[in-house]
């Protein structure tokens, strides 16, 4: 049996994100896009629930965290970016981490990957990063997970403003895995600059840790100004998929974004 018959007959979830307005370009140019924030813990779990999970979304951007970054990571990316009816957008081994995967409503204008200056003893971090077109609207786009030393991921939130201010766009859209919770230094400068989708629109489920007993919300979508939000939270999927998929739960939003004058 080839792969894209394997691909047909495998289980999908219902859909279950339907209050949640779906990716649309309207009459004057503007783009409703969703955004999918997700740890993938490098695909050690289930690989088939974890792109069950993605492809119940139906995602226009997907922002990655602990992508594989080792032995044929690229195979890897681009084995659940086939699977999830996505391709690779930018980042991997080669952002540290982060990864963008696209649906082909994106037309992209660029890519950057960016490692960020590194603490000795810790772990290398970086941001997948992109610019993109959908529709008559130009977006930034960022995945980033952050340190889990509070001063370091309080430098990098630093760093992720400057990186969202100098790609030369009006609106942008950043997530990731904080390492951090609301209440905390480094999720109050970001929410305090951006705005935190979950906390604009509330939808679905707010805590993103961990799937099994979901107490704390670490992972976070932002969006700057003039992005409108028009949802999001933790989508409520069948809990067997984001159980085994990951030690996250996602974070999906939808956000109309302003065409390009």
């Amino acid at each position: 049996m080839s792969q894209l018959a394997r691909r047909a007959t495998d289980p999908l979830p219902p859909s279950r994100t339907e209050h949640l307005p779906p990716s649309r370009t309207e009459p004057d140019g503007s783009a409703v896009v969703r955004v999918l924030s997700y740890n993938i813990r490098s695909m050690r779990d289930d690989r088939d629930a974890l792109a069950r999970v993605i492809r119940a979304c139906e995602p226009d951007l997907v922002l990655i965290q602990e992508a594989p970054r080792f032995f044929r990571w690229r195979k890897k990316a681009a084995w659940l970016a086939a699977h999830s009816d996505l391709v690779v957008l930018s980042g991997g081994a080669t952002a540290a981490g982060p990864m963008l995967l696209c649906s082909l409503r994106a037309t992209v204008e660029r890519t950057e990957d960016v490692l960020l200056p590194r603490t000795p003893g810790l772990h290398q971090r970086g941001f997948a990063t992109a610019v993109v077109r959908i529709g008559g609207a130009r977006l930034g786009v960022l995945s980033c997970h952050l340190s889990l030393q509070g001063d370091e991921r309080r430098a990098q939130a630093d760093l992720l403003l400057e990186q969202l201010a100098g790609m030369g766009v009006t609106h942008a859209v950043a997530g990731g895995d904080l390492n951090d919770r609301p209440d905390g230094k480094t999720f109050r400068l970001l929410a305090g600059k951006l705005q935190d989708c979950w906390a604009v629109a509330p939808w679905g489920g707010e805590y993103t840790s961990e799937p099994t007993n979901p107490h704390q919300r670490i992972d976070a979508i932002f969006a700057t100004a003039g992005v409108e939000v028009l949802g999001c939270g933790v989508p409520p999927l069948p809990e067997a998929d984001v159980r085994a998929a990951t030690d996250h739960l996602p974070v999906l939003a939808a956000v109309r974004i302003p065409a390009d004058r």
